[in-house]
């Protein structure tokens, strides 16, 4: 694998393999030492053109714990300011001698983009509404282990709540959820679904409550009110009322069902409980869980077979 830019290019073995290296991953991070010589010598840059909390601490945490070297490139202090094009920045930072790009950007396409003009390995980060891949596959890993599953999601239903037609989080969960055989329900006013879901291998409702007690996953996107251009609900307390997690939805919830969101999230819109009060929730799992897969990632991108012992030895192997 030379690039991971969208989850549809991975199938289910794909997907599986990476969810599989993710368990040798959260062995090492289980450690008194979190850190394996893997990537020593590699150069990971972290490019991204928009803010981030999780997603660039997780991958600049993931890198180093392979002992691979992170540059973070700044936008707010970079000479994109004065004007430098996309492809002089990836020119330039290339020349330095690099291994791999963590992109993220607002104009979707941009990392496909970028793979034309450096060697380098491309990891999308995040591209406008279109994918978030590593979002996909620690959601996938946190069902995964949040369930028991040691195969694919054959007989599990997900319902993704919320604003779908600016969701990159959503495009990419629907790929890989349904690519390993989930049936997903999307639960949202028609004002946020995108015109072409009827295209998605997905059921469509506008009624939580008619669902809330049967599924397996609650997947709460957030209202992505900076990307809309239109005011696309009444008001945000009348989408509470109808799509949020209230106290009374989340006690309907099945004893095994598990609530998920992909950060950040706007406490008393769509989560209008305490997460930290739910037994199933998983939104600190996600965080922890994505600092693995990305190290997986990382690996999968930039390893080697021969290094992959270093890896799996859990109990001897240590780095300085």
């Amino acid at each position: 694998m030379k690039h991971l830019l969208d989850i549809g290019d991975l199938d289910a073995v794909a997907i599986g393999h990476l969810l599989d290296l993710t368990d040798h991953m959260v062995e090492v991070n289980q450690r008194p030492m979190p850190k394996v010589p893997a990537l020593r010598g590699k150069t990971v840059v972290n490019l991204f053109f928009e803010d981030s909390t999780r997603t660039r601490t997780s991958f600049d945490t993931a890198a180093r714990r392979l002992s691979a070297d992170v540059m973070n490139f700044a936008v707010s202090s970079s000479s994109v300011n004065k004007g430098e094009s996309l492809r002089d920045t990836i020119e330039t930072i290339t020349a330095m001698g690099v291994d791999a790009f963590v992109v993220r950007h607002a104009s979707s396409g941009a990392p496909l983009q970028i793979t034309q003009w450096t060697e380098a390995s491309i990891v999308n980060a995040g591209d406008g509404w279109h994918q978030h891949p590593t979002q996909a596959l620690l959601d996938c890993y946190t069902i995964r282990t949040g369930l028991h599953r040691t195969g694919g999601f054959d007989g599990l239903h997900i319902a993704i709540v919320g604003d779908i037609t600016h969701s990159r989080v959503a495009r990419s969960d629907v790929q890989a959820f349904t690519t390993l055989g989930a049936r997903v329900t999307l639960v949202a006013p028609p004002t946020l679904l995108p015109p072409e879901v009827h295209t998605w291998p997905v059921e469509v409702s506008h009624d939580l409550d008619a669902l809330v007690g049967e599924i397996d996953v609650l997947y709460l996107l957030r209202m992505q009110r900076e990307r809309m251009r239109d005011a696309l609900v009444p008001s945000l307390r009348e989408y509470t009322t109808l799509y949020g997690l209230t106290t009374a939805r989340a006690a309907r919830l099945q004893p095994h069902a598990l609530v998920m969101h992909p950060g950040p999230m706007n406490r008393g819109v769509e989560m209008a409980v305490d997460p930290a009060e739910l037994p199933g929730s998983m939104v600190l799992h996600q965080v922890t869980n994505g600092v693995a897969v990305r190290m997986a990632v990382l690996f999968e991108l930039l390893g080697s077979g021969t290094e992959l012992a270093t890896v799996r030895d859990a109990t001897t192997t240590t780095a300085p």
